[in-house]
């Protein structure tokens, strides 16, 4: 008996690396989309959370108007602080004081109320030798839910 003529095993050519699949270009495309969604929906939500949490903190300090005055001013110039620091960067908001505290919570008022009117007393009340009078702080109660708000309509 006389071999067969069989021929050798042929291998597939090897898998080459460019292009990638379609499955690759989509990830390549949908990753970084869902990053920065992610990402936003974070920051959206974290602000929306504080500032509500600071509405009901606003309220209860409103509420609860028989404490002392300047226990009062002190608790709503933490409030805005950590409203502020939570809506935007720290580095904007946490070391400022005084008069550069004020025009940094004017920049959202377009009167600014706060270097200029009733938010005034945020920056020196609690060194005051005489607390704030009641219709001071009502102003300033006010003035405090109208900043809160437009920290709400922010993007």
């Amino acid at each position: 008996m006389e071999p067969l003529p069989l021929k050798d095993i042929h291998l597939p050519d090897s898998v080459a690396f460019w292009p990638p699949a379609p499955g690759w270009w989509l990830l390549a495309v949908l990753l970084p989309l869902l990053i920065f969604l992610c990402r936003y929906f974070c920051k959206r939500i974290r602000r929306q959370t504080a500032v509500k949490t600071a509405g009901k903190l606003l309220l209860a300090l409103r509420r609860d108007g028989g404490a002392d005055a300047r226990q009062t001013l002190v608790a709503l110039s933490a409030l805005l602080r950590r409203v502020a620091i939570s809506t935007a960067p720290r580095s904007d908001a946490a070391s400022l004081r005084g008069e550069a505290w004020l025009s940094y919570l004017d920049q959202s008022l377009p009167d600014a109320p706060f270097s200029q009117g009733p938010g005034r007393c945020l920056a020196d009340g609690h060194y005051r030798q005489t607390p704030p009078a009641d219709t001071e702080l009502e102003a300033l109660f006010e003035l405090c839910e109208r900043w809160l708000k437009q920290q709400a309509k922010k993007r």
